[in-house]
């Protein structure tokens, strides 16, 4: 019987501490409004640099380092990919940005979800939409989304990480304005 008690409390301190880890990340999403960082995208193999501004909800601006002036702008309706040469607008709703740019989409979510924890340094959650399969990836340490892993609508690969992470800036206000087509 003690054996009996002993698995169960084991089980009940292994659930306890998975729900505290859901909450801290839970909160710490609530408690953010923006972030900026420093990302590292691969796409297919192709490597890809640069910074990026979120605002919460579904706003996004990235700058491409080293490229031919590539940016990528939501202003939360429609996400713009323009370079010197091409420029392309789709519908928000039709990538996984609008599901992962959405805190209140992804809290309700990992409410949900089972997390897992991978070499102890981060937290990975896998989402299935529709057709849409996205995992994230949180620190373990600060609970701060640090990348995530989806087929983008060209049916790529893209795995994006972030770095230098800062929260809750005073952002421009025209930031994620949709440029115009030259």
């Amino acid at each position: 019987m003690l054996r009996y008690f002993s698995i169960l409390f084991i089980l009940f301190l292994t659930s306890n501490s998975n729900a505290e880890i859901k909450d801290k990340i839970i909160q710490n999403l609530k408690n953010t409004y923006n972030l900026d960082f420093k990302f590292e995208q691969n796409i297919n193999g192709k490597i890809e640099n640069g910074n990026c501004t979120i605002e919460y909800p579904k706003k996004i601006f990235c700058e491409y380092a080293r490229s031919n002036n590539k940016i990528i702008v939501s202003n939360g309706k429609s996400l713009v990919i323009k370079t010197n040469t091409s420029y392309y607008r789709y519908p928000l709703v039709e990538t996984a940005l609008n599901l992962i740019l959405d805190k209140n989409y992804l809290i309700s979510k990992i409410f949900e979800l089972e997390e897992r924890i991978v070499d102890k340094s981060l937290i990975n959650f896998t989402i299935q939409e529709k057709d849409n399969e996205i995992n994230l990836f949180f620190d373990n340490q600060s609970y701060d989304l640090i990348g995530w892993q989806n087929t983008d609508i060209y049916q790529n690969f893209n795995i994006t990480f972030l770095s230098s992470i800062r929260k809750n800036r005073v952002l421009p206000k025209n930031l994620f304005e949709i440029p115009s087509q030259n």
